[in-house]
């Protein structure tokens, strides 16, 4: 996959080459000894048994099998073919994803690293199919592994499998267009029935299938997510995960693949309210406002305009237009149905301002103060935030009322 892609991810390519005319799994099927192949290509190899070649092939890193399976077509048929040799197989599919004799970082590290050349190994041998035959012939070979299987291990937290089978998928993807990784996709939801198997935890209660949300957890982060070195290839991934599903259901499914496995791993303490307001203005207007609206519907306009006191907050420590924090109220002002429901937001508002600030100015009197002085510097933020808050209020109103 490139490093940079569109974050819209719903470019596709005016023209490309299609592969659809290129080698297809029957050059794999094709025996050694017919008189059809190219036997003068293999060079020097050419005098040699393919036993021999075979032997030869034992004695070479997975790196220069790498390198030599881009000498000629022939050469490359030969390593597919040993490849597909019990032998061969047993050589590079490594399995001991559960050994516990090496120090588990030189092990993780080695393991994984083999697993990214056999990658470059497989992404080289197959460069002339087409992206879903060359997914077929790959899985076909990796199949004979449980461990990359969704349900393969019985003790999936403690092994090694999937992270190797994200490596061998991040290094074989690398540099494909967006249309082949929708394909990679799709091939491996077909595969895993992925999609059904969100489908049910995310219409269950949390916590019925704890499993299953494990399982899909580990395969989401283990596979498609963790091994990206840029944000834009791990965010395809996941776009393509979140996609198919309604707001509520993304939020369920992020808690799932991103949040604590148990209490005993992190016991998830209430945020506090600033981080939750930037956190909604990075999510952008249309859910910052749906949040909002929600809160607003159903009756709690003194937590709501607690919020809008720390948009402003944040707008103002992070350099952010004052008027956008208006606007937004402004907006979510229209939600209520009478105008004394809207009045007595905008009294709760004013409100809020006065004690938040009394608050922290209570605290820096009672000498609770770090190193940074962050009691104080909030509380400095906060005056000049309510100050910059109403000035964009009063330039409204003015504005309102000369035209």
């Amino acid at each position: 996959m490139a490093s940079r892609i569109n974050t819209s991810f719903t470019l596709i390519p005016n023209q490309k080459y299609r592969r659809s005319n290129r080698r297809s799994s029957s050059y794999f099927s094709n025996t050694l000894g017919s008189d059809s192949q190219p036997l003068s290509t293999l060079g020097n190899f050419k005098a040699l048994p393919l036993e021999i070649f075979q032997i030869i092939l034992r004695y070479l890193s997975v790196k220069d099998i790498s390198m030599l399976s881009m000498v000629s077509k022939t050469v490359s048929q030969h390593i597919i073919n040993y490849i597909s040799t019990s032998s061969g197989s047993k050589r590079l599919l490594l399995q001991d994803f559960h050994n516990l004799e090496l120090p588990s970082k030189r092990q993780d590290s080695a393991i994984l690293e083999h697993y990214r050349s056999l990658g470059l190994l497989f992404k080289r041998c197959t460069l002339l199919l087409p992206t879903r035959e060359r997914l077929k012939y790959i899985h076909k070979i990796l199949a004979e592994v449980s461990c990359f299987k969704f349900n393969g291990c019985a003790a999936p937290i403690q092994c090694l499998g999937l992270p190797c089978y994200g490596m061998f998928l991040q290094t074989l993807t690398a540099g494909w267009d967006e249309l082949e990784c929708h394909r990679v996709y799709n091939f491996l939801c077909e595969l895993t029935n992925l999609s059904r198997k969100m489908q049910t935890v995310v219409c269950s209660k949390p916590g019925s299938a704890r499993k299953l949300e494990l399982r899909i957890r580990l395969f989401c982060r283990n596979v498609l997510l963790d091994h990206w070195t840029h944000r834009s290839d791990s965010a395809f991934w996941l776009t393509r995960i979140l996609k198919p599903w309604p707001m509520v259901n993304q939020a369920r499914l992020l808690y799932i693949i991103f949040g604590p496995i148990s209490p005993q791993d992190v016991v998830p303490r209430e945020w506090l309210l600033e981080n939750n307001a930037r956190l909604l203005i990075l999510s952008g207007n249309n859910i910052c406002f749906t949040f909002m609206a929600s809160k607003a519907v159903n009756g709690r306009a003194i937590e709501l305009a607690k919020l809008i006191v720390f948009l402003a907050l944040v707008c103002e420590k992070e350099l952010y237009c004052m008027d956008w924090a208006v606007k937004m109220m402004q907006k979510v002002c229209k939600v209520f149905s009478t105008a004394m429901e809207r009045n007595n937001f905008l009294q709760n508002v004013a409100n809020a301002f006065a004690c938040v600030i009394m608050e922290m100015l209570q605290s820096v009197m009672a000498g609770d103060r770090d190193e940074d002085d962050r009691s104080f510097l909030n509380l400095f933020h906060l005056v000049h935030a309510q100050a910059n808050f109403h000035k964009e209020v009063l330039y409204l109103t003015m504005n309102t009322l000369s035209t």
